[in-house]
């Protein structure tokens, strides 16, 4: 190990990801929570229907888990820049461990209210909000930075793949018993924090004390977003995605439980989105590779603008599975893209205060998402309801394929890889805009070769030309 604590052994010597000590136990200890979550995902809903029989209570209830992001999120940021970031993920995780043993407690007892339901949903949240400011900053300590998209796909991959798992044995197991799933996923929070107990690497770099001032700090790491335009316009457009994407769990158990679906069955369809998720992080990083960030970016989330409205008119819940594992498959398209790039990108002491910025930005419309669902279904019914998220959509879709900055950008690590290939095949990357395969104006050669294409130098002759005080 290094002797600096938070210098990563992985940045000095890299290693195959999966011959990773730190990584494979991290992956691990996350699959069995995000399994754990994915019982529970599917049978919270179910539980505050057969406790309430109100959609507007169950989308209260998610809206309140979601609530905490939009008063913590950015402190969050701060603190974690600032705290040691495993040990916060251990503390939370053991926190989230005992809130979530209250539910089965509190059934077995004969005393779940769903004034209890709320509580946990909201120490659920803060909870959930620390923990995932602080996950969002480890990867570039535990792998080297070329290897990031890779194991940023991985992790997703493994998100996907208990999710296949995870619904219908929730279903499953919520006809067992209710209180079973969240036993369940209590016993999973504790499995990853043993998991990160076994982990040797730090997740943040040696820091010198310094006089903090939290509000200095927010503001750092807002300027440092801000002052990424494309990376900007990706996290607002996201943010009202948001809008309509936290509401699709709702909506499809309502149109669901319309068809006369059990739990299993629900279950079950629920388990296409980890299929689709799974297929969705396999193929992020080739899409990538073809269509480059934008493209990737603007044909996601056209993806979800056309499955929406599918939901609304899916006549069984085989089809209506099929059409919820079409949007999982776009789902994490898009968002592995978005991630690698922030990670790659962010200097290390302001990750947490960036990821949780992002977070904010993308995830403030949750809230208003999950309780407008609940009332757009008891007002419209849920079929309309998938129609006016549908049209939402589409107009984020549109506003992002008219912005002309995400269609022309080219993420730092593929011009990165088309600068390798350059040197093995007949691809030229220009050297200023990073353009590949451009029309070459000039190309100096040396120890490394420097490629001009038309339009920098064009450009630069503008430069030159208004310098100088001559048209150019």
């Amino acid at each position: 190990m290094s002797k600096h604590p938070g210098t990563p052994l992985v940045a000095r010597v890299p290693v195959s990801l999966w011959q990773n000590r730190d990584f494979v136990v991290l992956w691990s200890g996350g699959l069995v929570s995000i399994l754990g979550t994915g019982i529970s995902r599917i049978t919270y809903p179910l539980l505050v229907l057969a406790v309430t029989r109100s959609p507007i209570q169950a989308g209260l209830v998610g809206a309140l888990r979601a609530v905490p992001y939009l008063f913590l999120g950015l402190p969050a940021g701060a603190l974690v820049d600032r705290w040691n970031r495993k040990r916060v993920m251990i503390l939370c995780d053991a926190g989230r461990a005992l809130n979530m043993g209250t539910v089965p407690l509190a059934l077995w007892l004969g005393h779940l209210t769903v004034a209890q339901l709320y509580v946990n949903s909201v120490i659920g949240g803060v909870l959930y909000v620390l923990f995932s400011t602080a996950e969002a900053t480890y990867l570039p300590h535990v792998v080297p930075t070329e290897q990031i998209p890779a194991a940023a796909a991985a992790e997703q991959a493994m998100s996907s793949g208990t999710n296949v798992v995870g619904p219908p044995l929730g279903g499953f197991l919520f006809q067992l018993g209710q209180a079973i799933p969240f036993l369940a996923d209590a016993l999973s929070y504790t499995a990853s924090v043993i998991a990160l107990l076994f982990v040797r690497t730090e997740f943040q770099e040696q820091r010198s004390p310094t006089t903090r001032n939290l509000r200095r700090e927010i503001a750092d790491g807002i300027r440092w977003l801000w002052d990424q335009p494309v990376l900007r316009f990706v996290y607002v457009a996201t943010g009202g995605l948001s809008l309509a994407v936290s509401s699709v769990a709702l909506v499809v158990i309502v149109i669901a439980k319309g068809e006369h679906a059990s739990a299993v069955v629900i279950g079950l369809m629920f388990s296409a989105t980890g299929l689709g998720g799974l297929l969705g992080s396999v193929v992020a990083p080739r899409l990538q590779k073809r269509l480059g960030f934008g493209g990737v970016i603007i044909a996601a989330t056209w993806a979800m603008a056309i499955l929406w409205p599918l939901l609304a008119v899916a006549p069984n819940p085989p089809l209506l599975g099929i059409a919820l594992g079409g949007m999982a498959f776009a789902i994490p398209i898009h968002g592995i893209a978005i991630v690698s790039y922030r990670l790659a990108t962010t200097p290390d002491q302001l990750r947490g205060r960036v990821a949780s910025v992002a977070r904010v930005i993308a995830w403030s419309t949750e809230p208003a998402g999950m309780a407008l669902s609940g009332i757009l279904i008891q007002g419209i019914g849920a079929a309309n309801t998938a129609f006016a998220f549908g049209a939402w959509v589409a107009l984020v879709a549109g506003a992002t394929t008219l912005y002309g900055p995400l269609r022309r950008f080219v993420a730092p690590e593929q011009a990165a890889q088309d600068r390798r290939d350059s040197a093995t095949k007949r691809v030229r990357v220009c050297s200023f805009c990073n353009k590949t395969n451009p029309e070459v104006r000039w190309m100096i050669s040396g120890r490394s070769s420097v490629i001009i294409c038309n339009e920098c130098v064009s450009r630069c002759n503008e430069l030159i030309a208004e310098a100088e005080g001559m048209p150019a």
